[in-house]
């Protein structure tokens, strides 16, 4: 496993991250997760990154079960807030912040994490409310850095000219092979100001594993035909992906590389992109995604990719 510096902070994480949205808590059973876990760590995956909305708590409770007993400095943690935890509890307001930090401190079972994320942009709450409070709990060690996840180029500025403040390290944008937005405002105004990227869904839920294919039903255990981790799946599972996946595949063969690795070396090509989050229900997945760290792509390959998915 390679390691990257994430942004302007001190801390230095693991190309692949391992992710908890719709696994951990939710769609993958404890001991399932656990062995995910384990086979993170044994891959060299370091970074561990969660949020208080993903099962309401649940993967945030499951997280502080299965890291108990670890060192507290073999790993970097992150969590998020923003989205309702209860008709009353959203937001990005001074009060919600320490709130919900606490909440997420006591479900993690540790004083501190090392990255704390704006889980989305509030619009409701003046930013300068924000930034101070973040930066309240920064100064008192609850959190050691903070983040911020799909925000605008013009809400990154805004809150980059707010003076005496703690400074974003890191960005949460997703980010694909089909999926390039962030390419053209975030990534370079961020590069500007210290702020690394985390980089979510770069498999796009799973279609650029080529599990998926047109015609065909989902394969048995894939989380397109789980209840509880399918719902942001179908704009996903459409005949135009599922045919840049399919032009996809001889390329990756070209490469000497599965689809997946072909993918996640993609998104790494960047040195904007610090770490990219992959989630995962069977340990095996885990290790598969950790062996693409450190794998790079030629100019040929990536200009056939580009042409693949135009």
């Amino acid at each position: 496993m390679k390691y990257r510096k994430l942004g302007a902070s001190d801390l230095s994480v693991s190309e692949i991250s391992l992710g908890s949205w719709l696994t951990f808590g939710a769609g993958v059973d404890d001991a399932s997760g656990r062995a995910c876990v384990n086979a993170a760590f044994d891959a060299g995956i370091n970074f561990i990154d969660t949020s208080n909305i993903y099962g309401l708590g649940a993967a945030e409770e499951f997280l502080g079960r299965a890291l108990k007993g670890r060192p507290r400095s073999s790993y970097v943690l992150a969590t998020k807030l923003f989205f309702p935890m209860t008709e009353t509890d959203k937001g990005l307001s001074r009060a919600q912040i320490h709130k919900q930090l606490d909440l997420s401190l006591k479900r993690l079972k540790t004083d501190f994490v090392d990255l704390y994320q704006c889980h989305r942009y509030d619009k409701d709450t003046p930013l300068e409310e924000t930034m101070r409070a973040l930066t309240e709990v920064v100064k008192a060690g609850k959190a050691r850095w903070i983040g911020f996840s799909e925000w605008s180029p013009e809400n990154i500025a805004a809150a980059l000219a707010i003076p005496g403040v703690a400074k974003f390290v890191s960005s949460q944008p997703q980010y694909s092979i089909i999926s390039r937005r962030p390419e053209a405002g975030v990534f370079p105004l961020c590069a500007r100001n210290g702020i690394g990227q985390i980089v979510w869904s770069p498999l796009a839920q799973g279609i650029l594993t080529g599990k998926y294919r047109r015609g065909a039903p989902p394969p048995s255990g894939s989380r397109a035909v789980s209840p509880e981790m399918s719902g942001f799946m179908s704009h996903w599972l459409i005949d135009e992906n599922l045919a840049k996946v399919d032009r996809l595949r001889p390329i990756a063969a070209q490469a000497g590389m599965s689809l997946a690795h072909l993918a996640l070396a993609w998104v790494l090509r960047r040195p904007e992109v610090a770490s990219a989050i992959v989630g995962a229900s069977r340990p095996e997945q885990v290790a598969e995604n950790a062996a693409a760290s450190g794998k790079t792509l030629s100019s040929d390959l990536l200009s056939a990719i580009d042409a693949a998915v135009a």
